[in-house]
């Protein structure tokens, strides 16, 4: 616990077999109370290794329900262990688990609610081996959002997220996409409801064990992430009523 606050941390997986120890042993357990593995129907020995490292919290999907289908099992998860703060970690090391530290406790410390890992700020993307033709997409999906959104991140891609249990709660992620665009409706979801974001800066690693989506996948996550901006700025004008902006308790 951090200030009283109970933290849980959700690993989506998928095919994180050989990356899973690297990452759960950097956790820092000292103010970590949980951790919660979602094996979204993996092809490797996720499940496996994350038995043998003693992770007691382990869901697996017995289909492949995409990235945002397994983000909505963690986070429901997380919430019926009854944590206050909730960080999602991929669970490839891409993102070094050292910054726990700094994200929970801006939350804990009710500085921020919500905290976002970013790679653009500073130089840690291209250093870091991020593919240049993503770098020059995330700049200028990141512009586009910015203006339709109406804030000044330096990212909205990151997968790395901090958030406060009661930003989770009064947001409705059932209807996000269950797609890789479902971080950018997430993220879409807390700027309408008024939450405040936070980033910090943090380096990343590309390497071959490292998730990454192929070309034509960035094409389509490239679209939604256009989609999602317009909708948010159309709700906002008044001009379409989103289901993506429907309160929990509607």
């Amino acid at each position: 616990m951090l200030n009283g606050k109970k933290i849980v941390i959700v690993l989506p997986a998928y095919n994180a077999a050989r990356t899973l120890e690297r990452t759960y042993n950097e956790i820092p357990f000292d103010i970590v109370d949980e951790v919660v593995l979602v094996d979204d129907n993996s092809r490797d020995d996720t499940v496996e290794e994350g038995k043998r490292l003693g992770i007691r919290h382990i869901i697996k999907h017995e289909v492949n329900k995409g990235y945002g289908g397994n983000q909505k099992s963690c986070y429901r998860k997380a919430l019926e262990l009854g944590g206050d703060i909730v960080i999602m970690l991929h669970p490839d090391y891409q993102y070094t688990p050292k910054l726990i530290h700094a994200m929970a406790s801006i939350i804990a410390m009710d500085v921020y609610p919500v905290v976002l890992a970013s790679r653009i700020l500073g130089k840690g993307a291209l250093k870091g081996g991020m593919p240049l033709y993503k770098y020059f997409f995330n700049r200028c999906l990141t512009l586009f959002e910015n203006i339709m959104i109406g804030q000044k991140l330096s990212e909205y891609h990151t997968g790395y997220r901090a958030f406060s249990a009661d930003v989770i709660r009064s947001i409705n992620f059932k209807y996000c996409s269950d797609d890789f665009v479902f971080d950018n409706e997430m993220i879409s979801q807390i700027v309408m409801r008024d939450f405040e974001i936070a980033e910090v800066t943090c380096p990343t690693k590309y390497f071959e064990e490292a998730s990454s989506i192929n070309f034509k996948r960035s094409m389509k996550y490239g679209r939604g992430v256009l989609r999602v901006s317009l909708t948010h700025r159309f709700h906002k004008w008044g001009l379409i009523k989103s289901n993506l902006y429907i309160a929990p308790d509607a």
